[in-house]
């Protein structure tokens, strides 16, 4: 079966070749679909049934299915890369170049490589003998605004009882990670003539006591939640960006500032949320000044699928590695919240993904065939 898609290595190759950026700046936006058309066409070249899902602004997923029922297994990796600047990179990062014993290229560890791969393990199968269906997913958006797993989510349409997604994890289980929460405050005053403060309402002065009470409620989170299973244990809170006024003899009159919040498990999106639209208004009032804020999307949801699980007790099983957790998110809330089993397990490592010269060991490809051909044979065949 296996001679009906090309090499895995060619199918590495062309999927790198084939741009799908995906970024907040439309001018660097692009469409997947090339990406997902190429996928497609392997996937039912190999006995599949294909479903195109269009998500939004010409981003698609592809749903590649063989059996039938709810349970069985989902080989999940998202199609889209981040931007790069070519000029920092040793090649063309649209072309996949081997040298020291690693395929250079962007999307080669994160992660389109992981969806060449998937093909391949499924390529030797008799798709009659499946006793549960197998479905391999290629996601939209992944780097951005996770929209292609969130409409497979929305739609409520159960894939499968276990999930393996394929991001790089040095071929290590992974069963946990943080959550994000990504927040704009805009204290909005009165300009005036910096001669006279009374002229106008310091919008910065306001923003001066809103930071003092979120690091203050930084320390308290940080007291309350502590999970050893994490390499930083606690929640985090990062004040990255702000900005105000526009002259330094003017009162200033408006101010911005942006939060990010990286939360443990055990937290809850919409408690953080509240508690700091509250902080903020609890200033405002006090200040006589008005306040904006913005979640941008609702914020990414942390993984949590139990270490006692089935799948993340045979992963633990076939690579002699406990299931842990990492810093970067993940699509699995997603399959998570259908009540499928997620572990998130691929080859390459996260240090290489989002870099310049990111690159995928050939040591890794064999046995992350291996481990997903074992998967499919645990979950789909027996």
């Amino acid at each position: 079966m296996s001679n009906r898609i090309p090499d895995t290595r060619e199918m590495i190759r062309e999927l790198i070749a084939t741009p799908s950026v995906s970024c907040v700046h439309a001018d660097l936006d692009m469409s997947n679909r090339g990406v997902i058309d190429r996928v497609a066409e392997w996937s039912e070249s190999l006995g599949f049934e294909i479903e195109i899902q269009s998500v939004n602004n010409d981003k698609y997923n592809l749903v590649a299915r063989a059996g039938s029922g709810s349970d069985g297994l989902v080989l999940s990796g998202h199609s889209d890369t981040v931007p790069c600047d070519p000029s920092l990179w040793s090649s063309d990062p649209f072309t996949a170049r081997e040298a020291d014993e690693r395929i250079y290229g962007l999307g080669s560890c994160d992660m389109k490589s992981f969806l060449a791969l998937a093909l391949k393990a499924s390529s030797g199968i008799n798709f009659k003998d499946l006793k549960r269906p197998l479905t391999l997913v290629a996601t939209a958006d992944e780097e951005t605004t996770m929209s292609g797993a969130r409409l497979i989510a929305d739609n409520g349409k159960k894939l499968g009882r276990f999930c393996v997604i394929g991001e790089p994890t040095g071929l290590s289980p992974i069963r946990q990670h943080k959550g994000n929460l990504t927040m704009s405050v805009e204290f909005v005053g009165q300009s005036g003539h910096a001669s006279d403060p009374g002229l106008g309402n310091n919008a910065l002065d306001g923003m001066y006591q809103f930071m003092t009470a979120l690091y203050a409620y930084r320390d308290k989170i940080q007291q309350q939640y502590n999970d050893p299973a994490f390499t930083i244990p606690t929640p985090t809170m990062n004040l990255g960006h702000i900005h105000g006024g526009d002259n330094s003899n003017r009162i200033c009159g408006a101010c911005t500032l942006l939060i990010d919040i990286r939360f443990l498990p055990a937290m809850s999106f919409e408690t953080l949320q509240t508690d700091l639209e509250q902080l903020a208004a609890e200033v405002a009032e006090a200040r006589g000044l008005s306040i904006i804020t913005q979640t941008f999307g609702d914020g990414m949801p942390a993984m949590d699928t139990d270490e006692a699980s089935e799948i993340a007790q045979y992963l633990t099983h076939i690579t002699g590695k406990k299931t842990g957790s990492v810093a970067f998110g993940t699509e699995a809330p997603y399959y998570n919240s259908m009540q499928t089993e997620t572990i998130v397990i691929g080859p390459g490592s996260i240090n290489q993904a989002h870099q310049p010269d990111e690159f995928l060991p050939l040591a890794h490809i064999d046995p992350t065939i291996k481990m997903l051909e074992d998967l499919i044979d645990r979950f789909c065949m027996t």
